[in-house]
């Protein structure tokens, strides 16, 4: 019997699954990741999680033929690790991955991808057509994309390919992306950045009527869609987040012409009709190619580890003709 795993390191939780040849999921285990002090405690926090899942499968370690792992970056991929990631405590400066997961399983069939390439893994590999152009975008704390073109998972030189949220959507530069620099799509429209972006719109216009905590220290980008259809100004800041991400999503399909963009990401996924149906019917107006379908992630929070594992199972492509059986 074959056997592989996938795993997904977040800033938040790290996520292991381990499945049969045929994609049967038969042991999972989730945990916090550490929070340091060092790299290293993050690498045993990994260890222990997929082992964890191992046990739960009751399946020895060293039985998984291959392991796919979607993580947050950024990365060295020659030493496979993590470097200087920037939602972990400063004293993390290297997060080991690909050697320490290779020894644990005893297999150097280890893949390595940001959280977003292993995402449209995961899309390429579950959608029906498994088609060789698409795109998964997410929109959450932070807004990337992880892009299929021509049969190939672009990951970049170093592995940081995708990072879409950095395209700049207003030459105005308004906002300051957490990166340090002005008019980035994730400045606007991520979940982190919406309560900034809806404090200056109601700067810019003191008149517009609102009942949302701007000046409250517990104010998210959740209050703002709470309120959609009954507050002017939330109303206000979710059109101009649609005009946003509609010319980021229509960017990223002028550059790689996907027949497909997925978008997954909790911002999306917890407001659909806010913010994905929005993007489809304008995108469609905008660009001069050919528009792509454009739909939520059936997949959910799963992506990432759901795409983990199908890059164990695909040589890290996604491309189910490539399966290892």
């Amino acid at each position: 019997m074959v056997y592989y795993a996938g795993v997904d390191l977040g800033a938040t939780n790290v996520r292991a699954v381990v499945a049969e040849a045929d994609g049967t999921t038969i042991g999972a285990s989730r945990r916090s990741t550490p929070r340091g002090p060092t790299g290293i405690d993050v690498t045993e926090g990994v260890l222990r999680t997929l082992r964890d899942a191992c046990g739960k499968a009751d399946v020895d370690p060293k039985r998984i033929a291959a392991a796919g792992i979607g993580s947050i970056g950024p990365f060295d991929l020659a030493e496979g690790t993590v470097i200087d990631p920037a939602n972990l405590p400063d004293s993390i400066d290297r997060i080991p991955l690909t050697g320490p997961i290779a020894k644990l399983i005893d297999s150097e069939d280890v893949y390595l991808h940001n959280d977003t390439a292993a995402g449209v893994i995961g899309e390429r590999f579950h959608a029906a057509s498994n088609p060789d152009d698409m795109v998964y975008i997410t929109i959450s704390s932070g807004i990337g994309a992880g892009v299929c073109s021509d049969g190939r998972i672009a990951s970049g030189w170093d592995g940081n390919a995708g990072e879409v949220g950095h395209y700049v959507v207003d030459p105005r530069g308004r906002l300051t992306c957490g990166c340090g620099r002005d008019g980035h799509w994730e400045a606007y429209c991520s979940g982190n950045a919406i309560p900034d972006y809806a404090r200056l719109l109601a700067d810019d216009d003191p008149t517009i009527s609102t009942d949302l905590p701007l000046e409250g220290p517990e104010f998210t980008a959740k209050d703002v869609f709470d309120l959609a259809g009954e507050d002017e100004l939330a109303d206000y800041v979710i059109e101009q987040l649609a005009h946003w991400n509609a010319i980021g999503v229509t960017n990223v399909v002028q550059a790689f012409a996907p027949i497909v963009v997925s978008v997954g990401g909790a911002v999306a996924l917890h407001n659909e009709e806010l913010v994905v149906d929005p993007i489809r019917e304008r995108v469609s107006e905008m660009v001069m190619t050919n528009v792509p379908e454009i739909y939520l992630t059936e997949l959910g929070d799963d992506v990432v580890v759901e795409g983990a594992l199908a890059s164990a199972m695909t040589e890290g492509t996604g491309d189910r003709r490539r399966l290892r059986g």
